[in-house]
Protein backbone atom coordinates (compact mmCIF):
# COMPACT_ATOMS: atom_id res chain seq x y z
CA UNK A 1 0.00 0.00 0.00
CA UNK A 2 1.16 3.48 -0.62
CA UNK A 3 1.77 6.04 1.15
CA UNK A 4 -0.84 8.55 -0.17
CA UNK A 5 -4.06 6.02 0.09
CA UNK A 6 -3.39 6.43 3.59
CA UNK A 7 -3.16 9.86 4.25
CA UNK A 8 -3.74 13.08 1.45
CA UNK A 9 -0.36 14.38 1.67
CA UNK A 10 2.79 13.04 2.82
CA UNK A 11 4.71 16.27 3.45
CA UNK A 12 4.06 18.25 7.08
CA UNK A 13 0.91 20.38 7.78
CA UNK A 14 2.83 22.84 9.34
CA UNK A 15 4.13 23.57 5.21
CA UNK A 16 0.41 24.63 4.49
CA UNK A 17 0.77 28.11 6.31
CA UNK A 18 4.51 27.84 6.16
CA UNK A 19 6.10 26.28 3.33
CA UNK A 20 9.85 25.92 3.91
CA UNK A 21 12.19 27.48 1.27
CA UNK A 22 15.60 27.66 0.29
CA UNK A 23 17.18 31.74 1.22
CA UNK A 24 18.22 33.01 -2.24
CA UNK A 25 21.89 32.40 -2.87
CA UNK A 26 24.44 34.63 -1.72
CA UNK A 27 28.46 34.17 -1.94
CA UNK A 28 30.20 32.43 -0.03
CA UNK A 29 32.50 34.62 2.70
CA UNK A 30 36.19 33.04 2.40
CA UNK A 31 36.91 34.33 5.93
CA UNK A 32 34.52 34.59 8.67
CA UNK A 33 34.35 35.14 12.63
CA UNK A 34 31.74 32.13 13.56
CA UNK A 35 31.02 29.34 11.01
CA UNK A 36 27.30 28.14 11.78
CA UNK A 37 26.80 24.10 10.77
CA UNK A 38 22.95 23.88 10.78
CA UNK A 39 20.23 26.33 10.49
CA UNK A 40 17.61 25.10 12.13
CA UNK A 41 16.44 26.85 15.66
CA UNK A 42 19.69 26.12 17.77
CA UNK A 43 22.13 27.36 14.25
CA UNK A 44 19.73 30.83 13.90
CA UNK A 45 19.35 31.48 17.77
CA UNK A 46 23.11 31.15 17.82
CA UNK A 47 23.58 33.03 14.88
CA UNK A 48 21.15 35.72 16.17
CA UNK A 49 23.27 36.64 19.09
CA UNK A 50 26.36 36.61 17.24
CA UNK A 51 25.08 38.77 14.69
CA UNK A 52 23.43 41.53 16.94
CA UNK A 53 27.27 41.14 18.84
CA UNK A 54 29.07 42.43 15.53
CA UNK A 55 30.47 38.79 14.43
CA UNK A 56 30.85 37.72 10.95
CA UNK A 57 28.86 34.74 10.83
CA UNK A 58 27.23 32.62 8.38
CA UNK A 59 25.30 29.33 9.06
CA UNK A 60 25.41 26.34 6.14
CA UNK A 61 22.74 23.86 5.68
CA UNK A 62 22.52 21.27 3.78
CA UNK A 63 18.89 21.77 3.02
CA UNK A 64 16.60 24.23 2.84
CA UNK A 65 16.63 26.11 6.56
CA UNK A 66 14.33 24.49 8.77
CA UNK A 67 13.59 21.51 6.24
CA UNK A 68 14.53 19.19 9.19
CA UNK A 69 13.25 18.36 12.90
CA UNK A 70 12.27 22.46 12.97
CA UNK A 71 9.26 22.40 10.97
CA UNK A 72 8.28 18.58 11.68
CA UNK A 73 7.72 18.90 15.25
CA UNK A 74 4.73 18.81 17.19
CA UNK A 75 5.39 22.66 17.99
CA UNK A 76 4.86 21.84 22.09
CA UNK A 77 7.09 23.62 24.56
CA UNK A 78 7.52 20.71 26.83
CA UNK A 79 11.51 22.02 27.28
CA UNK A 80 11.25 18.62 29.74
CA UNK A 81 14.23 16.00 29.32
CA UNK A 82 13.40 12.25 28.86
CA UNK A 83 15.22 10.86 32.52
CA UNK A 84 13.39 11.58 34.99
CA UNK A 85 14.80 13.31 38.72
CA UNK A 86 15.04 10.03 40.17
CA UNK A 87 18.09 8.87 36.95
CA UNK A 88 19.37 11.92 36.43
CA UNK A 89 20.25 12.05 40.33
CA UNK A 90 21.51 8.31 40.50
CA UNK A 91 23.75 9.24 37.10
CA UNK A 92 25.23 12.44 37.79
CA UNK A 93 24.25 13.69 40.94
CA UNK A 94 21.38 15.35 42.76
CA UNK A 95 23.03 19.05 42.32
CA UNK A 96 23.33 18.61 38.36
CA UNK A 97 19.28 17.23 38.69
CA UNK A 98 18.19 20.30 40.67
CA UNK A 99 20.17 22.09 37.92
CA UNK A 100 18.34 21.04 35.03
CA UNK A 101 15.21 20.79 36.11
CA UNK A 102 15.40 24.59 37.17
CA UNK A 103 16.86 25.09 33.86
CA UNK A 104 13.70 23.93 32.41
CA UNK A 105 11.63 26.68 33.99
CA UNK A 106 14.26 29.45 33.08
CA UNK A 107 14.56 27.87 29.44
CA UNK A 108 10.79 28.13 29.09
CA UNK A 109 9.80 30.96 30.17
CA UNK A 110 12.46 32.62 27.83
CA UNK A 111 11.06 31.49 25.12
CA UNK A 112 7.61 32.63 25.68
CA UNK A 113 9.36 36.36 26.40
CA UNK A 114 11.72 36.03 23.19
CA UNK A 115 8.67 35.49 21.55
CA UNK A 116 6.90 38.54 22.87
CA UNK A 117 9.50 41.15 22.61
CA UNK A 118 11.09 40.35 19.44
CA UNK A 119 7.34 39.73 17.74
CA UNK A 120 7.80 36.49 16.52
CA UNK A 121 4.04 35.69 14.89
CA UNK A 122 4.15 31.88 15.10
CA UNK A 123 0.74 31.67 16.67
CA UNK A 124 1.90 30.36 20.51
CA UNK A 125 -0.30 29.94 23.38
CA UNK A 126 0.24 29.13 26.81
CA UNK A 127 -2.44 26.15 27.15
CA UNK A 128 -1.10 23.43 29.98
CA UNK A 129 -0.24 20.32 28.93
CA UNK A 130 -1.86 17.34 30.40
CA UNK A 131 -0.45 13.47 30.98
CA UNK A 132 -2.08 10.96 31.03
CA UNK A 133 -1.66 7.52 33.35
CA UNK A 134 -2.08 4.33 32.53
CA UNK A 135 -3.18 2.49 35.71
CA UNK A 136 -4.45 3.70 38.94
CA UNK A 137 -1.13 2.92 40.50
CA UNK A 138 0.74 4.77 37.79
CA UNK A 139 -1.96 7.71 38.34
CA UNK A 140 -0.76 7.98 42.22
CA UNK A 141 3.34 8.04 41.76
CA UNK A 142 2.41 10.98 39.25
CA UNK A 143 0.37 12.93 41.27
CA UNK A 144 3.08 12.67 44.03
CA UNK A 145 5.59 14.04 41.24
CA UNK A 146 3.51 16.64 40.24
CA UNK A 147 2.96 18.19 43.85
CA UNK A 148 6.83 17.90 43.98
CA UNK A 149 6.99 19.61 41.05
CA UNK A 150 4.93 22.23 42.35
CA UNK A 151 6.63 22.91 45.97
CA UNK A 152 10.40 22.41 44.48
CA UNK A 153 9.82 25.12 41.45
CA UNK A 154 6.67 26.88 41.91
CA UNK A 155 5.05 25.66 38.68
CA UNK A 156 1.47 25.19 38.57
CA UNK A 157 0.87 21.54 38.33
CA UNK A 158 -1.58 19.11 39.48
CA UNK A 159 -3.13 15.91 39.53
CA UNK A 160 -6.69 15.46 37.37
CA UNK A 161 -8.82 12.07 38.83
CA UNK A 162 -10.26 9.84 36.20
CA UNK A 163 -13.75 11.77 37.00
CA UNK A 164 -12.67 14.86 36.30
CA UNK A 165 -10.46 13.75 32.92
CA UNK A 166 -12.78 14.42 31.04
CA UNK A 167 -12.95 18.39 31.29
CA UNK A 168 -9.26 18.17 30.03
CA UNK A 169 -9.44 15.43 27.12
CA UNK A 170 -12.44 13.41 25.10
CA UNK A 171 -10.93 10.12 26.39
CA UNK A 172 -11.83 7.43 28.94
CA UNK A 173 -8.76 5.97 27.97
CA UNK A 174 -6.26 6.89 31.05
CA UNK A 175 -7.10 6.79 34.63
CA UNK A 176 -6.81 10.34 35.34
CA UNK A 177 -3.59 12.29 34.46
CA UNK A 178 -1.61 15.57 35.90
CA UNK A 179 -1.57 18.60 34.51
CA UNK A 180 1.49 21.31 34.19
CA UNK A 181 0.25 25.05 33.12
CA UNK A 182 3.75 25.84 31.93
CA UNK A 183 3.60 23.96 28.77
CA UNK A 184 1.99 25.41 25.47
CA UNK A 185 2.11 24.63 21.62
CA UNK A 186 3.00 26.80 18.56
CA UNK A 187 3.78 26.63 14.48
CA UNK A 188 6.74 25.32 14.50
CA UNK A 189 7.45 26.15 11.06
CA UNK A 190 6.13 29.67 11.62
CA UNK A 191 8.46 29.76 14.33
CA UNK A 192 10.92 28.99 12.75
CA UNK A 193 10.22 31.13 9.55
CA UNK A 194 10.17 34.27 12.31
CA UNK A 195 13.48 33.74 13.23
CA UNK A 196 14.68 33.08 10.17
CA UNK A 197 13.01 36.55 9.36
CA UNK A 198 14.95 38.22 12.45
CA UNK A 199 18.42 36.36 12.26
CA UNK A 200 19.18 37.50 8.91
CA UNK A 201 18.11 41.53 9.54
CA UNK A 202 20.31 40.97 12.35
CA UNK A 203 23.55 40.30 9.67
CA UNK A 204 23.43 36.86 9.95
CA UNK A 205 24.21 34.97 6.34
CA UNK A 206 22.53 31.50 5.54
CA UNK A 207 23.10 29.18 3.07
CA UNK A 208 20.83 27.04 1.81
CA UNK A 209 21.96 23.37 0.20
CA UNK A 210 25.32 24.19 0.78
CA UNK A 211 26.63 21.13 3.12
CA UNK A 212 29.49 21.01 4.88
CA UNK A 213 31.80 18.48 4.13
CA UNK A 214 34.69 18.79 6.38
CA UNK A 215 36.02 21.01 9.67
CA UNK A 216 39.64 20.84 9.72
CA UNK A 217 41.80 22.96 11.98
CA UNK A 218 43.92 25.05 10.13
CA UNK A 219 46.53 28.05 12.29
CA UNK A 220 44.89 30.16 14.65
CA UNK A 221 40.94 28.25 13.85
CA UNK A 222 39.30 26.38 11.27
CA UNK A 223 39.06 25.39 6.98
CA UNK A 224 35.50 24.48 6.59
CA UNK A 225 34.64 23.14 3.42
CA UNK A 226 31.21 23.22 1.52
CA UNK A 227 29.85 22.68 -1.33
CA UNK A 228 29.90 26.07 -2.41
CA UNK A 229 34.05 26.60 -1.66
CA UNK A 230 36.06 26.82 1.51
CA UNK A 231 35.89 29.45 4.29
CA UNK A 232 38.46 30.17 6.99
CA UNK A 233 36.85 30.44 10.09
CA UNK A 234 38.18 31.20 13.95
CA UNK A 235 35.35 29.42 15.44
CA UNK A 236 33.06 26.94 14.96
CA UNK A 237 29.52 26.06 16.17
CA UNK A 238 28.15 22.38 14.87
CA UNK A 239 24.28 22.47 15.63
CA UNK A 240 22.74 19.60 13.45
CA UNK A 241 21.05 17.43 15.96
CA UNK A 242 18.88 14.29 14.54
CA UNK A 243 20.66 15.51 10.75
CA UNK A 244 24.02 15.18 11.77
CA UNK A 245 26.24 13.56 8.52
CA UNK A 246 29.75 12.60 8.26
CA UNK A 247 31.21 16.23 8.49
CA UNK A 248 30.97 16.02 12.40
CA UNK A 249 32.03 12.56 12.76
CA UNK A 250 33.04 12.51 16.13
CA UNK A 251 28.88 13.95 16.93
CA UNK A 252 27.75 11.16 14.69
CA UNK A 253 29.13 8.83 16.72
CA UNK A 254 26.99 9.60 19.42
CA UNK A 255 23.42 10.57 17.86
CA UNK A 256 21.75 8.26 16.60
CA UNK A 257 18.91 9.48 14.12
CA UNK A 258 15.33 8.11 15.14
CA UNK A 259 12.17 8.54 12.76
CA UNK A 260 9.20 10.66 14.76
CA UNK A 261 5.66 10.57 12.55
CA UNK A 262 2.88 12.82 12.70
CA UNK A 263 -0.69 12.66 11.62
CA UNK A 264 -3.28 15.36 11.03
CA UNK A 265 -6.71 14.66 10.59
CA UNK A 266 -9.29 16.71 8.19
CA UNK A 267 -11.17 19.46 9.63
CA UNK A 268 -13.62 18.53 12.40
CA UNK A 269 -16.84 19.88 13.39
CA UNK A 270 -16.29 22.61 15.70
CA UNK A 271 -18.57 20.70 18.30
CA UNK A 272 -16.57 17.54 18.21
CA UNK A 273 -13.04 19.42 18.51
CA UNK A 274 -15.13 21.03 21.91
CA UNK A 275 -15.61 17.37 22.95
CA UNK A 276 -11.97 15.83 22.00
CA UNK A 277 -9.84 18.86 23.31
CA UNK A 278 -12.05 20.95 25.79
CA UNK A 279 -9.10 23.37 26.88
CA UNK A 280 -7.05 23.13 24.09
CA UNK A 281 -4.44 21.40 25.78
CA UNK A 282 -1.26 19.72 24.24
CA UNK A 283 -1.33 15.71 25.38
CA UNK A 284 1.02 13.36 26.32
CA UNK A 285 0.64 10.19 27.87
CA UNK A 286 3.22 7.99 30.24
CA UNK A 287 4.35 4.90 28.09
CA UNK A 288 7.70 4.40 26.38
CA UNK A 289 5.69 4.64 22.93
CA UNK A 290 3.25 6.79 23.61
CA UNK A 291 1.68 9.40 21.65
CA UNK A 292 1.00 12.62 21.91
CA UNK A 293 -1.63 15.01 20.44
CA UNK A 294 -2.67 18.44 20.39
CA UNK A 295 -5.17 20.50 18.20
CA UNK A 296 -3.86 22.53 15.32
CA UNK A 297 -3.30 26.10 16.13
CA UNK A 298 -6.58 27.16 14.47
CA UNK A 299 -8.81 24.70 16.34
CA UNK A 300 -10.21 22.74 13.75
CA UNK A 301 -8.03 19.44 13.61
CA UNK A 302 -6.57 17.14 15.92
CA UNK A 303 -2.76 16.20 15.41
CA UNK A 304 -1.26 13.18 16.58
CA UNK A 305 2.73 11.96 17.25
CA UNK A 306 4.64 8.84 17.53
CA UNK A 307 7.36 7.05 16.73
CA UNK A 308 7.72 5.82 13.36
CA UNK A 309 9.97 2.10 13.10
CA UNK A 310 10.61 2.38 9.21
CA UNK A 311 13.95 3.41 8.41
CA UNK A 312 14.07 3.98 4.56
CA UNK A 313 11.10 4.99 2.07
CA UNK A 314 8.05 6.03 3.12
CA UNK A 315 6.00 3.14 3.96
CA UNK A 316 1.86 3.25 5.35
CA UNK A 317 2.33 1.02 8.28
CA UNK A 318 3.48 3.70 10.62
CA UNK A 319 0.52 5.94 9.69
CA UNK A 320 -1.54 3.07 10.09
CA UNK A 321 -0.16 2.60 13.76
CA UNK A 322 -0.91 6.13 14.87
CA UNK A 323 -4.11 6.38 12.98
CA UNK A 324 -5.23 3.06 15.20
CA UNK A 325 -3.77 4.60 18.20
CA UNK A 326 -6.15 8.14 17.27
CA UNK A 327 -8.91 5.71 17.09
CA UNK A 328 -8.24 3.68 19.87
CA UNK A 329 -8.11 7.08 22.13
CA UNK A 330 -11.18 9.11 20.40
CA UNK A 331 -13.58 6.18 18.60
CA UNK A 332 -15.64 8.89 16.85
CA UNK A 333 -12.78 9.35 14.56
CA UNK A 334 -13.13 6.35 13.13
CA UNK A 335 -13.95 7.48 9.70
CA UNK A 336 -12.58 10.73 9.71
CA UNK A 337 -9.92 11.35 6.93
CA UNK A 338 -5.85 12.06 7.39
CA UNK A 339 -5.00 14.87 5.69
CA UNK A 340 -1.28 14.65 6.27
CA UNK A 341 1.21 12.27 7.74
CA UNK A 342 5.24 12.88 7.63
CA UNK A 343 8.26 11.99 9.48
CA UNK A 344 11.07 14.10 10.72
CA UNK A 345 14.44 12.94 12.43
CA UNK A 346 15.04 13.30 16.18
CA UNK A 347 18.11 12.68 17.69
CA UNK A 348 18.44 10.09 20.87
CA UNK A 349 22.06 9.81 22.66
CA UNK A 350 22.88 7.33 25.52
CA UNK A 351 22.22 9.83 28.67
CA UNK A 352 19.40 11.71 26.43
CA UNK A 353 19.63 14.69 27.72
CA UNK A 354 20.70 17.93 25.73
CA UNK A 355 24.26 19.45 25.39
CA UNK A 356 26.79 21.84 24.68
CA UNK A 357 30.09 20.62 24.88
CA UNK A 358 33.77 21.08 23.29
CA UNK A 359 35.76 18.89 21.14
CA UNK A 360 39.04 19.88 19.71
CA UNK A 361 38.54 23.52 19.25
CA UNK A 362 34.80 22.77 17.92
CA UNK A 363 31.70 23.83 19.93
CA UNK A 364 28.86 21.57 19.71
CA UNK A 365 25.26 22.51 20.72
CA UNK A 366 22.73 19.63 20.56
CA UNK A 367 21.02 15.88 21.44
CA UNK A 368 17.68 17.03 21.86
CA UNK A 369 15.65 14.17 22.19
CA UNK A 370 12.35 15.34 20.30
CA UNK A 371 12.42 18.21 22.67
CA UNK A 372 13.74 21.05 20.71
CA UNK A 373 11.14 23.80 20.70
CA UNK A 374 12.33 24.59 23.83
CA UNK A 375 16.03 23.36 24.22
CA UNK A 376 17.22 24.04 20.65
CA UNK A 377 16.71 27.86 20.89
CA UNK A 378 18.04 28.30 24.53
CA UNK A 379 21.08 25.97 24.10
CA UNK A 380 21.97 27.91 20.87
CA UNK A 381 22.31 30.71 22.19
CA UNK A 382 24.51 29.64 25.70
CA UNK A 383 26.71 28.18 23.07
CA UNK A 384 27.05 31.52 20.96
CA UNK A 385 27.54 33.27 24.44
CA UNK A 386 30.36 30.66 25.03
CA UNK A 387 32.34 31.71 21.72
CA UNK A 388 31.96 35.30 23.19
CA UNK A 389 33.63 34.57 26.50
CA UNK A 390 30.37 35.79 28.05
CA UNK A 391 30.35 33.17 31.50
CA UNK A 392 27.41 34.82 32.84
CA UNK A 393 25.06 34.41 29.80
CA UNK A 394 26.59 31.15 29.04
CA UNK A 395 25.93 29.14 31.83
CA UNK A 396 23.74 26.08 31.65
CA UNK A 397 23.75 22.89 33.56
CA UNK A 398 24.42 20.80 29.94
CA UNK A 399 27.50 22.24 29.53
CA UNK A 400 29.43 19.31 30.48
CA UNK A 401 31.08 16.24 29.36
CA UNK A 402 29.94 14.85 25.34
CA UNK A 403 27.53 12.22 25.20
CA UNK A 404 29.21 8.55 25.43
CA UNK A 405 29.23 7.01 21.74
CA UNK A 406 27.22 4.72 20.61
CA UNK A 407 28.93 0.93 20.63
CA UNK A 408 29.44 -0.11 17.29
CA UNK A 409 27.35 3.09 15.57
CA UNK A 410 29.03 4.44 12.59
CA UNK A 411 25.72 6.37 10.76
CA UNK A 412 23.55 3.40 9.89
CA UNK A 413 21.39 2.98 13.04
CA UNK A 414 20.70 -0.63 11.70
CA UNK A 415 19.53 -1.45 15.90
CA UNK A 416 16.90 0.88 15.96
CA UNK A 417 14.17 -1.93 14.71
CA UNK A 418 15.13 -4.26 17.97
CA UNK A 419 14.84 -1.16 20.36
CA UNK A 420 11.57 0.23 19.19
CA UNK A 421 10.31 -3.56 19.51
CA UNK A 422 11.92 -3.66 23.31
CA UNK A 423 10.25 -0.46 24.09
CA UNK A 424 6.82 -1.67 22.75
CA UNK A 425 7.27 -4.81 25.03
CA UNK A 426 8.11 -2.67 27.87
CA UNK A 427 4.95 -0.72 26.93
CA UNK A 428 2.56 -3.86 27.09
CA UNK A 429 4.24 -5.33 30.43
CA UNK A 430 3.25 -1.67 31.85
CA UNK A 431 -0.13 -2.41 30.29
CA UNK A 432 -0.25 -5.79 31.97
CA UNK A 433 0.72 -4.42 35.16
CA UNK A 434 -0.84 -1.58 35.41
CA UNK A 435 -3.85 -1.19 38.07
CA UNK A 436 -6.77 -0.26 35.87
Amino acid sequence: MQQKKVADKNTPYWWEAAPVRPVPPQPVSRTLDVAIVGAGYAGLSAGLVLAREGRSVAAFDAMSPGEGGSSRNGGVTSGTVRPDYATITKHFGEEKAIAIEAEGKIAREFLYDFLKTEGLDCDFRLTGMFKGALGYDQYDKMARSAETLAKRLGIESYAVPRAEQRDYVGTDFYRGGTVRMDIGGLHPSKFHAELLRIALASGLTVHSHTPVTAITPEGNGFRVTTSAGTVQARQVLVCTDGYTDAAAPYLRRRLVPVRARIITTEELAPELMAKLMPKGMMITENRQLGFYYRPSPDGTRMLLGGRDSSRVGDPAEPTIRLRNGLVELFPELEKVRLSHSWYGNVAMHRDMMPRIFEKNGVLYATGFCGSGTVWAPWVGMRAAHKLMGHADKARSAFDFRPPAAVPFYRGNAWFMPAFIKGYALQDKIAWWRAKR
